[in-house]
């Protein structure tokens, strides 16, 4: 017999790992994000929301356990709904510019 809890210990998630290459975690990922424009944010973004709603950008869909990983590997925050993080991130990119 199998129990709801026996059900979700077994499940895997597919997330994007620091190295930018897909891992298995145990837990699904707390910030969702597109592969190819290197942005990420919350799984409730408006931005991301409308795009999936429109049936964009499906496939391109990735998933990071948190914001350290997901800046690891070399995604950007969203600057619709992580609007803090984006203008941290921004003025880091300046700094480094020659």
């Amino acid at each position: 017999m199998t129990t709801p809890d026996s059900t979700a210990a077994s499940r895997t998630y597919r997330l994007i790992g620091p190295d930018g290459h897909p891992r298995t975690g145990s837990r699904p990922g707390t910030l969702g994000g597109h592969r190819r424009a290197r942005s990420y944010g919350r799984l409730d973004c408006p931005s991301a929301r409308r795009a999936l709603a429109a049936g964009h950008d499906v496939r391109r869909r990735v998933f990071f356990a948190d914001e350290p990983t997901a800046l690891a590997a070399g995604h950007r925050p969203c600057a619709v709904c992580l609007p803090t993080a984006y203008l941290r991130w921004k003025a880091q990119q300046q700094e480094q510019q020659p």
